[in-house]
């Protein structure tokens, strides 16, 4: 019998440790899928919309992170810690050119929807496009039409998502399972790891998972 590994990640897209953290995850599942080329890898990603009060419209990215941490020297030491964790990542985030703080509950049901009807190819791909929307095109992951052309570009008929964008700042419901803090890594259930950790830790908790399973599969 094959064995199995599902892993279950609770994340925002406007939160950049959740991009680092799918950074390190890739790095962990490199190393596992080496030393376990028999195990069935299942990864499946849910939302958590970290600021549900925002507007539908968002608010100017530098002013929500002013009064968030005080003043803009507080505001330059946080970016310059996320922008060091990105680059040993190998990821380039620019920060200071992030325009608007959006409003995520659209991008959430976009993702879910797309996540239902798409393949994981496609799910991927959006999953990457929208994180990059965010830090790297600075486009507006509150907007409608903005999401549309995202997902057209990822291959996915928008026909069949419009209807889950309500634009009215609904809030996003998260799973039940969902923890306070993402990213959240979940491990068949068994092993939970909460923030950006290195892959090594990630990997760490892989094992233990694998090996939780492992014993309740043996005979008594």
């Amino acid at each position: 019998m094959s064995r199995r590994l599902r892993i279950d990640v609770f994340f925002d897209f406007i939160c950049p440790w959740c991009l680092i953290g799918k950074r390190q995850l890739e790095h962990a599942l490199v190393q596992f899928r080496s030393r376990h080329p028999d195990v069935q890898v299942t990864t499946a990603w849910h939302g958590v919309q970290l600021l549900p009060q925002l507007p539908v419209e968002g608010e100017p990215f530098a002013d929500f992170y002013r009064k968030r941490l005080g003043n803009a020297d507080a505001m330059t030491m946080r970016q310059a810690q996320v922008q060091e964790a990105a680059r040993a990542v190998g990821l380039a985030i620019d920060l200071s050119r992030i325009e608007t703080m959006p409003n995520t509950a659209d991008a959430h049901r976009l993702f879910q929807r797309a996540t239902a009807l798409g393949n994981a190819a496609q799910r991927e791909m959006l999953l990457e496009r929208l994180f990059a929307g965010y830090f790297q095109r600075r486009e507006n992951l509150g907007d409608r039409e903005t999401l549309l052309a995202i997902a057209r570009s990822c291959g996915l008929d928008s026909d069949t998502l419009v209807d889950c964008l309500k634009g009215d700042a609904t809030p996003f419901a998260a799973p039940p399972e969902a923890t306070s803090g993402v990213p959240s890594f979940q491990f068949d259930q068994r092993v939970t790891v909460i923030g950006a950790q290195p892959a090594q830790a990630l990997l760490g908790a892989m094992n233990e998972a694998l090996k939780h399973s492992e014993r309740e599969r043996q005979p008594a």
